[in-house]
């Protein structure tokens, strides 16, 4: 398990401080519990917490609940622990996204195929090349991290703009099997622009993430 604590230091610096803890399998809520608080005491900082963000798996409530217990018996929480447990905005817009793709991980899945096959080597790249006929140059096919919404948009984004040389393809290439049909890039059209919402949604968080990092360390010091 890993545990990022982001704190102020005695001259007004923001810092980041990274643990790993080895937490032996099964575990449950408790088992956190006891990870997180023994790495707070040992940072001797367990009544200093202000806010502890998870993402939102089922296990981590009662790890939440039982951790905030312990640290009540040392420290009053701020505005009595009403802040004390942030959910993970950016989870929370992975999980909606995955559960949108899972509608059409058959499409998906063929994309992806897709674009293996056709990257797989460089004859077979120069034969796509020749239907396309624009050489893709800096629109190169993309094959996605599977784990990562945000990389799949991008490999469908961008294959989006060659459907007609996929299906060209096909009718050259007997043994290429994963062609998507019209109407599927119909859905993979109308999935895009749900997706872009979303990365942009990250993209403004992030931006939000460091903005905020930023006026900590240099200008807003009494703002804390």
């Amino acid at each position: 398990m890993v545990i990022i604590g982001n704190f102020i230091d005695a001259t007004w610096k923001f810092k980041k401080d990274l643990s790993f803890v080895k937490v032996l399998a099964p575990r449950c809520g408790i088992d956190e519990t006891d990870a997180i608080f023994k790495g707070l005491k040992a940072w001797d900082i367990e009544s200093k917490v202000f806010s502890i963000s998870f993402d939102n798996a089922f296990y981590n409530d009662s790890c939440l609940r039982t951790l905030k217990e312990n640290l009540s018996l040392s420290t009053k929480l701020i505005l009595d622990d009403s802040l004390f447990h942030v959910k993970c905005c950016a989870h929370i817009l992975n999980l909606l996204v995955h559960d949108g793709l899972g509608k059409i991980k058959a499409i998906i899945f063929n994309v992806r195929e897709s674009v293996k096959y056709i990257n797989y080597n460089d004859s077979r790249l120069k034969a796509f090349c020749d239907v396309e006929q624009k050489h893709l140059k800096d629109r190169k096919l993309i094959i996605d991290c599977p784990t990562r919404w945000n990389s799949t948009y991008q490999m469908l984004s961008t294959t989006l703009k060659f459907k007609i040389a996929f299906a060209t393809y096909k009718e050259r290439e007997p043994r290429y099997d994963y062609a998507p049909s019209l109407e599927d890039w119909n859905k993979v059209e109308k999935v895009c622009k749900l997706l872009e919402v979303f990365n942009l949604a990250t993209h403004i968080i992030s931006r939000k993430v460091r903005r905020v990092k930023m006026v900590i360390d240099g200008q807003l010091k009494i703002f804390l």
